[in-house]
């Protein structure tokens, strides 16, 4: 995997990140944790996750709606 794929795969993670959190916002959801997960940066070919993270359980119940 070339340096410049791996660069484009962790900018489309961030951007994700951006584009999920404005769509929650209009949910009005709020994941505080929301972000790239930095474990997954950390290999040598960076494959980047989203990490959700932890929320409350009125949070998880809106989210849960709204994906329905």
């Amino acid at each position: 995997m070339t340096a410049r794929h791996s660069a484009l795969c962790v900018e489309e993670a961030e951007e994700v990140v951006k584009e999920l959190r404005a769509a929650l916002a209009k949910a009005g959801i709020t994941l505080p944790s929301l972000g790239v997960d930095p474990v997954s940066l950390a290999r040598e070919a960076p494959c980047p996750l989203v990490e959700l993270g932890r929320c409350s359980v009125q949070t998880a119940q809106r989210l849960a709606a709204v994906v329905r």
